[in-house]
């Protein structure tokens, strides 16, 4: 099973019904794979906060939402994150690909990299980092964690996690 499968699986199993997507290489295999499950009702978004504005219409509307989504429009979501999904205890996964690390191949990605983590800290967001494929398997309590606590959770996923830079 590849791991687009696996981390869609998870989704599935905890009642994720709703996924909005915003285009990234690294997660183009579980955008495509959240695209072929019928269980899910998948709207891509052009932007970010976007995303989570129609993530919070789906949980007013009964649905379990996530969003997929890169970590260098973690400074476009912060108001967003703050004043609808955080005041309104939205539960909201976000599986993010963590560009900007070693072997970074595009400089730009690196100064949001630099940031990432001290923002998500700073809105007081439950953050995990995957590294390795394995790290994965944490994803099944993660997900029943943010729907527990109604609490939005980051999965950071670098690009190690997804095979590297193509410099491995």
């Amino acid at each position: 099973m590849s791991i687009s499968s696996k981390i869609v699986d998870d989704f599935v199993a905890n009642g994720v019904e709703f996924v909005t997507t915003v285009p990234c290489k690294q997660l183009a295999g579980v955008i495509d794979e959240v695209d072929a499950r019928p269980e899910i009702f998948h709207i891509p978004s052009n932007k970010e906060d976007e995303g989570m504005g129609l993530c919070a219409g789906a949980f007013m509307g009964g649905k379990r939402p996530a969003i997929i989504m890169q970590n260098t429009a973690i400074g476009v979501t912060i108001n967003t994150l703050a004043t609808l999904t955080q005041y309104y205890r939205m539960p909201l996964p976000m599986l993010i690909s963590y560009r900007g690390e070693l072997r970074e191949p595009v400089a730009c990605q690196v100064e949001m990299a630099v940031h990432t983590k001290a923002l998500l800290n700073q809105m007081n967001i439950p953050t995990y980092h995957f590294h390795k494929e394995s790290d994965a398997d944490e994803l099944d309590a993660i997900l029943k964690y943010t729907f527990m606590c109604n609490k939005p959770v980051a999965i950071l996923t670098d690009a190690s996690f997804w095979g590297g830079y193509g410099d491995q």
